[in-house]
């Protein structure tokens, strides 16, 4: 597909992505293993305390909207990716559970009406595949707009100084960091690599500043801000000491 065609934020190699039958096939099986998966939705659990309408952007193969629908709660998963997609629909028809399905760039969510929603989720890094500063605001300025006044929007992102506490994180910041003052990379942060057959990937990793100021121009109050630990299994002991660098990511519980 040529550039011009892309939609706002998506890469070429997102777009291949979301495509490609054989990730979402066995996206679940995959991840089977990942400990992040378990803690976040402890961390869903533990926000979302009345059935609500929630909407959960890059939705995968639906792992966090299921549950949730089980307990009466209506979800709505939104994605790029049409066979993600057809698995959650697959996933709601065999236990008839209530989740809707769109089809959308995360960046233009004009679709989606304004104060209609109590929850939205945005997790495993989903904002990250997002190419763009600019783009990245528009999509936490679409959650804000679309979330009733009290409502909660959860969000994870990676963290770029984690990369410094190996050799060869350390050694690719010093170059994504070079790249970014001669214009080799559109911003520090940005990441390229070949992931599941797919060249060329791209994730934007974030600093804690970055995030919490992206967060805060939508008009988002951070009401708690989790570091991961290392295995992303439990919240980061002592976070204040070098927790900017300690952290694998953060989770954000945001109003």
């Amino acid at each position: 597909m040529p550039d011009w065609r892309l939609p706002p934020g998506v890469t070429h190699s997102l777009w291949d992505y979301a495509q490609a039958d054989h990730i979402a096939d066995d996206y679940d099986e995959y991840f089977a293993h990942n400990s992040l998966f378990e803690f976040d939705l402890a961390v869903l659990e533990r926000c979302f305390t009345r059935p609500g309408r929630i909407v959960d952007l890059g939705c995968g193969t639906g792992r966090l909207l299921v549950p949730f629908a089980r307990r009466g709660y209506r979800g709505l998963a939104l994605d790029l990716s049409l066979p993600m997609l057809r698995v959650v629909g697959e996933k709601a028809r065999s236990e008839n559970l209530p989740i809707d399905r769109l089809c959308v760039n995360m960046a233009e969510l004009d679709c989606l009406k304004s104060a209609s929603i109590e929850y939205c989720i945005c997790m495993f890094s989903s904002l990250g595949m997002v190419r763009g500063r600019e783009n990245r605001r528009k999509v936490l300025a679409h959650v804000r707009r679309i979330l009733k006044p009290g409502g909660l929007f959860v969000i994870h992102v990676h963290n770029r100084w984690y990369n410094l506490t190996d050799p060869q994180g350390r050694w690719w910041v010093f170059k994504n960091q070079l790249a970014a003052l001669t214009g080799r990379v559109a911003e520090a942060g940005d990441k390229i690599f070949d992931y599941r057959r797919i060249p060329n990937m791209y994730l934007h990793v974030f600093t804690r500043h970055e995030f919490t100021s992206d967060l805060a121009s939508a008009g988002f109050r951070i009401r708690e801000l989790i570091a991961l630990d290392n295995e992303r299994r439990h919240a980061l002991s002592r976070p204040w000491l070098f927790g900017r660098l300690r952290a694998n990511g953060w989770i954000a519980i945001c109003e």
